[in-house]
């Protein structure tokens, strides 16, 4: 794993019991992103884009090979210590939202901390200053159901950089909002990913906005098949 990479896959198969066989879900896919670049990642449907995403953040071991993020081998690591670093190293941002329909979009930042054990005053100031960076300082008060579709993608980002996350792991942010909203929160992800400087991986069936992000790498069967510029990371293709 090279100095600034957040995340390394290597040789990384995931199979599944198919009747009296295997599926591979994963099939011996290495990669590297590196802090402060972001990633596309495209392919069709039941390609394996979602199972490297569930394998990057550590919620399902791979078959076999070794998956590392922010420096950690995670193949030594038992349940509780894959959460621990999940929790503060990695960032979600899923399709939807999820928004809990009782929280404003302070409380829906602040709670994440809350589940993290942490209860002090700093956790409102962050999630304000947070809320801000995302344009959503004037609804800081508001319930999901009072902000649109695209206020409601920004808050589920705000939310998943509470954390401080070194690695963003993003599931088609833009399936559900129209062509202006969707460029909008993929320019953010990229800001978003400069300014941290995280490592993002970015899950995405929308081609118009891939060249707004550093790189592309494209799956199918399983298999990850690329050329990405040589500064990027590494990928290793068969």
């Amino acid at each position: 794993m090279s100095a600034t990479a957040v995340l390394s896959l290597a040789g990384v198969t995931l199979e599944y019991p198919d009747g009296e066989g295997t599926l591979k879900a994963l099939d011996d896919v290495s990669l590297e992103v590196p802090a402060g670049r972001i990633l596309s990642l495209v392919g069709p449907s039941g390609s394996g884009k979602s199972s490297l995403l569930a394998v990057a953040a550590t919620l399902i071991r791979p078959t076999s090979g070794s998956v590392t993020v922010a420096g950690t081998d995670t193949s030594a690591l038992d349940d509780a210590g894959r959460t621990t670093l999940r929790r503060g190293k990695v960032g979600l941002i899923f399709q939807q939202p999820n928004l809990l329909p009782s929280l404003t979009a302070l409380e829906q930042l602040v709670i994440t901390d809350r589940l993290r054990g942490l209860r002090s005053p700093a956790s409102f100031t962050r999630a304000m200053e947070l809320l801000d960076l995302v344009g959503l300082s004037a609804a800081v008060n508001k319930h999901p159901h009072q902000l649109s579709g695209g206020q409601r993608q920004r808050v589920n980002i705000a939310r998943a950089l509470m954390g401080s996350p070194a690695l963003m792991l993003v599931d088609e942010p833009t399936a559900a909002l129209d062509h202006e909203r969707s460029e909008s929160i993929v320019k953010l992800l990229v800001e978003l990913t400069r300014e941290f400087g995280f490592g993002t991986v970015m899950v995405t069936h929308d081609t118009d906005f891939v060249p707004l992000t550093d790189a592309v790498a494209g799956m199918r069967d399983g298999r990850l098949r690329s050329g990405l510029p040589a500064d990027f990371g590494r990928v290793r293709t068969e």
